[in-house]
């Protein structure tokens, strides 16, 4: 089970993501902005952020811009989950560090697959990071 945040100030889209991953075994927590979603992930560290583009205060592209600028938070996995549909768009947050870039309207099924392999190559890279960290300990 993975804690994960939904930052997306649509109700009913937060809803449906929360209620699926939910069903899925994962732990969720729900918040409209992308003010809270940063105090929010700086208080606990979540497993994955899902982030909306359009945001009242702080977009989701500026709340990824700060992740990737603070050391103990700059390798949270972040998917985008956005209305923003032009290639321009999916760069702009590809560049900002986004993991994942999912358009609404979006297929449950699908976001639940995409979610569970960011969580995936999360887990391999701790994997062979603490594997790297024993290695260097035993002069291996």
């Amino acid at each position: 089970m993975a804690r994960i945040i939904i930052a997306d100030d649509d109700e009913i889209v937060g809803e449906i993501v929360r209620d699926t991953l939910l069903a899925n075994g994962h732990g969720v927590g729900l918040v409209t902005d992308g003010d809270e979603a940063l105090r929010v992930v700086k208080a606990r560290r979540p497993d994955l952020l899902i982030l909306d583009c359009n945001m009242p205060g702080t977009s989701g592209v500026l709340v990824l811009r700060e992740l990737r600028n603070t050391p103990a938070l700059f390798d949270l996995p972040v998917m985008m989950l956005t209305a923003r549909r032009s290639s321009q768009d999916v760069d702009l947050a590809m560049f900002a560090g986004a993991d994942a870039y999912v358009k609404k309207p979006f297929d449950p099924e699908a976001l639940v697959f995409q979610v569970e392999e960011l969580l995936a190559e999360r887990e391999r890279a701790n994997a062979i990071l603490a594997a790297d960290a024993r290695g260097s300990r035993t002069g291996r």
